[in-house]
C-alpha cells in the first residue's frame, strides 16, 4: 500500500510538473483534482500499456524502442479525455508531455527507492 501511495504522488508530482512547464498541457483545480488525474493516469498506464505495448511489438523493434513515446502519448490523451482537469493541446505536446512525465517519473522513483531488507 505504502508504493501505491508514492507512485500516486510521484505521478501526481510529474504531471504537475510537466503542465508548469509545458503550454499545451493544463492541470485546473487544486490538489486533489491533481492526485485523481495521476490516479487515472495511472490506471490507464497500468491496464492499456501493457496490450498496447504486446500490440506493437513489432514497431517497437524496428524503432528500437522509440514507439513507446507514441503510446505514452496516445496514453496521456486518454487520460485528457477521461478526466476535466487535465487538458493536452495535441498529440506534439502530448508526446514531449510524456517524455517529461517519464523522466521526472523514473528519477523521483530512483529517489525514493525502498531498500529491501536482507
Amino acid at each position: 500500500m505504502r508504493n501505491f501511495v508514492i507512485r500516486l504522488f510521484v505521478n501526481a508530482l510529474a504531471l504537475w510538473i510537466a503542465a508548469e512547464f509545458l503550454d499545451g498541457i493544463t492541470l485546473a483545480g487544486g490538489f486533489e483534482d491533481v492526485l485523481w488525474v495521476a490516479l487515472v493516469f495511472g490506471i490507464v498506464n497500468a491496464v492499456l500499456k501493457p496490450i498496447l505495448s504486446v500490440l506493437a511489438l513489432p514497431l517497437l523493434f524496428v524503432t528500437l524502442g522509440l514507439f513507446t513515446l507514441v503510446i505514452n502519448a496516445a496514453l496521456l490523451l486518454l487520460t485528457d479525455r477521461l478526466t476535466e482537469a487535465l487538458s493536452v493541446a495535441g498529440f506534439g505536446t502530448a508526446v514531449v508531455g510524456s517524455l517529461v512525465i517519464s523522466i521526472i517519473s523514473m528519477a523521483l522513483a530512483a529517489i525514493l527507492k525502498d531498500k529491501k531488507k536482507d
